[in-house]
């Protein structure tokens, strides 16, 4: 592989949201920043729906003045393996640019798109065949009790639970990236064990309290996210640090899937 496909977020002044054929993605808060990730498992042969999105936890749009100027931009960039995502280094494949100045009026949760034809051919992942999503409150049972087994199993140092749910999730992955799906297990039973012996995966389980769904890919995966912000699996290092495991939850005849 000598190219990755990098989706980069930048914002100033203003919260912004990046999202690839309905999933998030990359946000950044009202101090701005810049994110980046690559996003070869989000991505499909042909035409591809980028969004950014303004203030994304306004719960609808709504006029706001600005105190200063503001701006915001989503790229997906084609840099060479081994090089920064940064403009000069990378071909990019398409840019959405939001800005206002001092004074100015603009709405909260105001969405930008753009439909993007990429040149790389990727599989057709099996999320786009998921089945559309029950009501999200019907969810919070048994999302909350695979949580808690799979947080339960991971303090107690054994990634086997995670490997039966997540196996579809590891085999894409590979596809992706050109790796050998036996090397991606092998390099994750290695982490949860290191993990493990380093007190990294302890702390409170997940709960009701805890735990926020949001639908994801156009209604067909529910993301589990804390309330604090954040994947719902998050455990905290001795260290000081954080260990992060999104999920990304199709639910087929009732059973619970770790699509990404």
């Amino acid at each position: 592989m000598e190219r990755l496909l990098i989706l980069r977020l930048q914002a100033r002044g203003v919260a912004a949201q990046a999202r690839l054929n309905g999933f998030t993605l990359a946000e950044v808060g009202a101090a701005g920043g810049v994110q980046a990730l690559a996003v070869h498992e989000f991505t499909l042969a042909g035409a591809n729906r980028l969004e950014l999105v303004i203030e994304p936890a306004a719960p609808a749009p709504e006029p706001r003045l600005s105190d200063g100027p503001r701006a915001a931009r989503v790229q997906l960039l084609l840099p060479r393996v081994g090089q920064a995502a940064g403009d000069e280094q990378s071909r990019c494949l398409a840019t959405l640019d939001w800005a206002v100045q001092d004074g100015e009026l603009y709405r909260a949760h105001a969405v930008v798109q753009q439909e993007v034809d990429i040149p790389v051919k990727f599989p057709r992942w099996r999320w786009q065949d998921a089945p559309p999503l029950p009501e999200l409150g019907t969810l919070t049972a048994p999302v909350l009790a695979f949580a808690q087994e799979q947080a339960l199993a991971l303090a107690q140092g054994d990634p086997e639970p995670w490997l039966v749910a997540a196996r579809l999730r590891f085999e894409e992955l590979a596809a992706a990236y050109q790796r050998k799906p036996a090397d991606d297990l092998a390099r994750w039973r290695a982490r949860v064990q290191l993990l493990h012996a380093q007190k990294a995966l302890r702390g409170s389980l997940p709960s009701a309290a805890t735990l926020k769904l949001r639908a994801t890919a156009d209604g067909r995966l529910v993301e589990c996210l804390s309330t604090e912000g954040g994947p719902l699996l998050q455990f905290d290092r001795p260290d000081g640090g954080k260990v992060s495991m999104p999920m990304r939850i199709a639910v087929v005849d009732g059973r619970l899937y770790v699509l990404r």
